[in-house]
Parts: C-alpha cells; structure tokens; sequence
C-alpha cells in the first residue's frame, strides 16, 4: 500500500476533510508532530506522499523553532525529487520557502470564508473544483511566487493563494478541508487573538462555519481527488 505523511506543526491542525479522498487513492496514513523527538530523524523524501498542515507560526520565526529550518532542507531535498507534496496554509509557505522564495507578514489578518478567485492556470487544475466557494482563509503571512512554478488563484487581500510545480507539488495557502471538523472550535477558541486583529465576531464565524462549511469540504475534496488522480509517480 501507499504511505502518505501527515507533518502537524500543532496538534489543532489535522488534514480533515482531505483524509477521505487520500485515503479513497489507496494511501496507508501516517502522522508526525513537528514536536515530536522523532522529527528529526524522519526522512521526508521517503513517504509517497507528503501533506503538511497549517499552523500559528512564521517561517522566519527559526530562531523560536528550530525543527523549521530541518524541516526546510528535508522538505527541499523532496522537491528537488519532484516526489508527491501538498502543502496547506503554513505548508504552503514551507513549499515556497523550500523553493528558495522570501516567506514574510502581509501586513493584515485574513480570516473568514470567502472564495479564492482562480486564474485561467487554475481553471484548467484541480483548483477548478473551489471557483467561487466560500473557503476558510485564517493567516497573516505570504510568500513571494517561487521559480518555475504556476499562480492558481488569489484573493482581493492576498494575490498568492495557490501554486503548483507540474503535477506533483500543489500549495494552498486557505483551508478547504475545514468545515465539518470539530477542532473547529479550538480554533476559536485558542487562537481567539486572531479575532480581534481580524475585527470578527466568534458567533459569526461559527454561522458561517455551518452555512459554507459542507460545501467547502466537498469542493476541497474534489479538488484534492483530482490532484491526487494526476500525480506522476
């Protein structure tokens, strides 16, 4: 069977509504904790398939973690292979970062469901399948596109919301495959200072958890059935 990685950066962070169509693509799912003493003995190029999640933290926050910059190199060292990578969110930044891009503060909090307007490039890509669906954005940070890779789609705030190196490698800066996960909650909960530098309201975010929520998921699913059906092994 396939083995695809899991790289939690915080417990909170899961992949969620993509387990099902990874698990439907006939993957054996196995997960790690950046935490973990195990980390930095894992060998990231080794897995079929490696999917990292989001998390609070910065790139460029190194010297407060230093399992980022292992993180980076091993990550790098994957890519170089072209071997099967999908980043969400801080993932996303870890991809840009490991493909020798500048990873920074955007300067204002996105938090909230909206859609991801996506280009002529990401309308002929899996990302076809979120065009026009309300998704989860919760971030503050970008990235600058790296080299020889496609822009898939954007938002008003923030122009880098998706990107993919052929058919391998696919970053996704928002969260589609949140919106029927429980954990949810400990979003609002403990990341509740997002809130308030985002200017939103807790009961209002939960509404529209239950409103967009589904339809995000299955979007975020189908794009992600799709992109894993393309892979080049």
């Amino acid at each position: 069977m396939k083995r695809a990685l899991i790289v939690r950066h915080v417990p909170r962070e899961g992949a969620a509504g993509y387990l099902q169509p990874i698990e439907a693509a006939g993957y054996h799912i196995d997960r790690i904790d950046v935490a973990s003493p195990d980390f930095a003995d894992v060998n990231l190029c080794e897995p079929d398939l490696l999917i990292m999640m989001g998390g609070p933290m910065g790139v460029y926050e190194q010297e407060l973690h230093p399992w980022i910059p292992v993180q980076i190199a091993k990550l790098a060292a994957r890519l170089s292979a072209d071997r099967p990578t999908l980043g969400v969110c801080l993932g996303s930044q870890m991809i840009a970062a490991a493909l020798g891009a500048q990873v920074y503060p955007g300067g204002h909090m996105e938090l909230g469901f909206a859609p991801v307007s996506v280009n002529a490039a990401g309308a002929e890509s899996p990302l076809r399948h979120i065009d026009g669906v309300p998704v989860l954005h919760w971030h503050s940070d970008t990235f600058d596109l790296p080299d020889n890779v496609e822009l898939l789609g954007s938002t008003a705030k923030y122009a880098h919301q998706a990107f993919r190196r052929g058919r391998n490698v696919l970053a996704l800066q928002f969260h589609a495959e949140m919106g029927e996960d429980p954990r949810f909650e400990d979003w609002l909960t403990h990341f509740w200072a997002d809130l308030d530098v985002a200017q939103q309201c807790g009961i209002a975010l939960r509404a529209d958890h239950g409103l967009h929520g589904p339809v995000a998921v299955a979007a975020g699913r189908a794009m992600i059935d799709e992109w894993l059906a393309g892979i080049e092994v």
